[in-house]
């Protein structure tokens, strides 16, 4: 059976309404899809084609369960949605955003009119009409954007935190051309593009075809897995469930065109050189996962060359905005000058979730610490090798501190 149910609020003046909880993907998918219009805020990662097959092979199998939150106005239009999945861990029962950690950003789908002029009192009558209905007791909202395409993101109106990691972006201002964007690179990164461009067959690309994509990722899973065993570190990519959700987003054709996935490479006819997983919405482009050759061209640092072929590939598309993901690694701001402004939320729906949110909030804390202190961090660093030399491999350094 669908389960499908509603509570209207009686605060007025709210201009939300009611609130339904959908607990099935195929039920909330014309609503979902309805809300991806281009009057709508809504990231990349958000997109139906993107979470669909990240619930259905990765949530699932992690326990997680549809918790879609339809927020609609007093005709019944929906004015929102919460892509969120339900998880009970310790006795407490957690929504969280879909995608985990395959999401760089976190966000619901707003109309946009709504999202510009939203009040406090919209979200707390939200959070109070969930909190009514005790199906869940906190609302664990990580890696939220204050703002998406300049307008607000609702739920920071809400009670909310730093996030453990920075995301370093970049802003493509009006008329400026892809060359303008990469720092003049050094004479040691020209040498070792002149190198590259010297192989048989050299070229870059966007894998269209179905057969191709399929070549490049095949590729992928086997070169990450070698890369990621020789520094001894665990290997999420070999959960069978994640690389079932990647084939099927890069493998997915969007509406408008593309794929929930791109896959962008870098060949000779010898070999493949290096791939970044990328996704895009017209606007701003974000990249996810990536990897480099095992052979000697690896010396001639095709990952950054790879990266400065995508920054003019979408700047030559007039988009605005772009990033590589969370964490201020050195590389990234050999492109990225500023950072995303993000936010977390642990917001209580009972009085469990109260006390849960309070231990979340002091872990997250704790995390930011680590993350953003040297001698911390080198630490944190030490003991995840030990741990990891004691076979723990399946240990992220984040996870050390996770409830």
């Amino acid at each position: 059976m669908i389960a499908i149910e509603s509570h209207a609020a009686r605060a007025q003046p709210a201009r939300i309404a009611a609130v339904d909880v959908v607990h099935d993907l195929d039920a909330a998918e014309t609503i979902w899809r309805s809300l991806e219009r281009s009057n709508h805020s809504i990231t990349p990662f958000q997109r139906f084609d993107f979470l669909a097959p990240w619930q259905r092979d990765v949530g699932e199998r992690a326990g997680l369960s549809p918790f879609i939150v339809v927020m609609r106005d007093g005709d019944g239009q929906p004015r929102g949605l919460l892509p969120l999945a339900l998880q009970t861990a310790l006795g407490v029962r957690r929504a969280s955003f879909m995608g985990g950690e395959h999401a760089t950003f976190n966000m619901g789908l707003w109309d946009r009119e709504f999202a510009a002029g939203a009040t406090k009192a919209d979200l707390n009558a939200v959070i109070a009409m969930l909190a009514k209905r005790d199906e869940g007791d906190v609302l664990v909202l990580r890696q939220q954007p204050a703002q998406w395409r300049d307008v607000q993101n609702p739920l920071a109106l809400l009670p909310h935190e730093p996030p453990v990691f920075n995301c370093p972006k970049r802003t493509i201002e009006p008329g400026a051309t892809a060359a303008s964007l990469i720092d003049n690179p050094s004479r040691r990164m020209k040498l070792k593009q002149r190198k590259l461009l010297e192989l048989t067959g050299y070229r870059y690309h966007v894998a269209s075809a179905d057969a191709d994509i399929a070549r490049l990722l095949d590729w992928f899973f086997r070169v990450k897995s070698e890369r990621l065993a020789e520094r001894k570190l665990s290997n999420v990519f070999a959960e069978r469930a994640v690389e079932t959700f990647i084939r099927t987003a890069c493998t997915t054709k969007l509406p408008h065109g593309g794929r929930a996935i791109e896959i962008h490479a870098l060949e000779s006819d010898e070999e493949v050189i290096a791939i970044f997983a990328v996704v895009a919405d017209g606007h701003r482009f974000s990249t996810m996962f990536n990897t480099y050759t095992l052979s000697g061209n690896a010396k001639f640092s095709p990952g950054l060359l790879l990266m400065q072929e995508i920054i003019h590939h979408f700047a030559g598309r007039h988009y605005r905005d772009f990033d590589f993901g969370l964490g201020s690694h050195e590389y990234k701001r050999l492109f990225c000058n500023d950072d995303e402004p993000l936010f977390d939320s642990f917001i209580p729906l009972t009085r469990l979730g109260r006390q849960a949110a309070g231990v979340m909030s002091a872990v997250a804390r704790t995390k930011r610490l680590v993350e953003h202190h040297p001698k911390l961090r080198g630490v944190a660093q030490h003991l995840r090798k030990v741990l990891l030399d004691k076979a723990f491999c399946a240990i992220p350094l984040v996870s050390l501190l996770q409830v």
